[in-house]
């Protein structure tokens, strides 16, 4: 496939990469969209002779190639990199920047399944870990230790929805000679930019806002310049849990939308926060675009928009949390997020279970919402009847 690189569309627009870079229309049929190679192996050219150098698809594969373009791009980072799930993907950066003995700093309200990945396999391998407020750059630079190679942020966080600054952490890192590595999946690449702000590594899950439909399992790694992209590489190939083609298809199948779903996501979260905040059974709303968030300042630096993630409590503690999460109707009860559907779920008991009676355990009277594109006023009028 006849593809153009990232770099032909470095000075265009957002939408207009999410929509073209690494997509030119196919050289040989003149097909729009990219092609499924649904391939595992490809015809040499004699010994050693790789045509367009391709030679077997848990290497390299033209679709992949092409969503790992788009993803550069999209990010700003010199090489990208399409992975079967964002755990596979995880994995496979924490062990291309760290071996046995090294140190590694995360938040202390991490994603339940980046600290299970930490806590229970890497840590087995002979790394170690401490978390830490990421929120607060001092607690940061205090937790830096000699041997600390990598510090992992999520931004904004899941589910407490806190929000650390990329540019004072990348400036720590730079001094630790650590790597720092931004998990943008709450944002996307449409709302926040983390190589621009420092970041050595961008990871997503795919699955998430990338994908947006609920269809497909897949993650992705972007780094900042080409080496330490083609380290990863290595890994990923050596590893090998790469993203098959129709799951790279179908991840730019949604990221062609990205950018007007993320707009409709923000609008819709926005007016969700402004009734949660008037409900009488809510005790806080957690949402970086809220004034009184303390990172807010942080927030509206470094994002476009809030996002689409809205997390709140409930003043009758786990039995309310629970009881809404059930009484929902048009928000789907769920894990996952970032799809076109809303979905609410119970954080303690659901996608945090992992941490429970850990430092990262979340509080039980915490319900999560991923805020989908359907008409407000349903949404709305769902809330308001779970709630009554």
């Amino acid at each position: 496939m006849a593809g153009m690189s990232k770099d032909a569309y470095a000075s265009t627009g957002f939408n207009t990469r999410a929509i073209h870079a690494g997509q030119e229309p196919d050289s040989l049929t003149g097909a729009v969209a990219v092609p499924i190679y649904q391939t595992s192996t490809y015809k040499q050219d004699g010994v050693g002779g790789l045509r367009s150098g391709y030679e077997y698809s848990r290497s390299a594969n033209p679709t992949r190639t092409a969503l790992e373009e788009c993803l550069a791009a999209l990010e700003g980072g010199a090489r990208g990199l399409a992975f079967a799930s964002a755990l596979a993907a995880e994995d496979t950066v924490l062990r291309t920047l760290c071996v046995p003995g090294d140190h590694i700093l995360l938040p202390d309200d991490a994603y339940g399944g980046t600290f299970r990945l930490i806590a229970r396999v890497l840590a087995r391998w002979g790394v170690d870990y401490s978390a830490v407020a990421m929120h607060d750059a001092a607690q940061v630079a205090a937790a830096v230790r000699p041997n600390t190679k990598v510090v992992w942020v999520e931004t904004p966080t899941n589910p407490l929805l806190n929000i650390a600054d990329i540019a004072a952490l990348s400036e720590i890192s730079q001094r630790a000679n650590a790597k720092l590595v931004v998990d943008n999946t709450f944002a996307s690449p449409y709302l926040q930019q983390p190589i621009a702000l420092g970041a050595d590594v961008v990871v997503h899950s795919t699955t998430k806002y990338l994908g947006g439909h609920s269809d497909v399992v897949g993650g992705a790694a972007i780094a900042r310049d080409a080496e330490l992209g083609e380290e990863i590489a290595f890994h990923q190939n050596a590893m090998g849990a790469v993203s098959g083609p129709f799951d790279a298809w179908l991840v730019m199948r949604g990221i062609k939308t990205l950018g007007v779903r993320m707009d409709r996501h923000c609008e819709n979260a926005e007016q969700i926060v402004e009734f949660l905040t008037a409900h009488p059974a809510v005790t806080s709303v957690l949402y970086p675009g809220l004034p009184e968030h303390p990172n807010h300042d942080v927030a509206a630096k470094q994002m476009v928009k809030f996002g689409g993630m809205v997390s709140f409590r409930l003043r009758g503690g786990e039995d309310a949390a629970l009881k809404v999460c059930e009484l929902a109707h048009v928000f789907t009860l769920g894990e996952s997020l970032g799809g076109v559907e809303s979905l609410i779920e119970h954080p303690g008991r659901m996608t945090h279970a992992s941490v429970a009676n850990s430092p990262l355990e979340v509080p039980a009277d915490l319900v999560r919402l991923s805020v989908g594109i359907e008409n407000i006023e349903d949404l709305l009028a769902d809330l308001a009847a779970a709630l009554a």
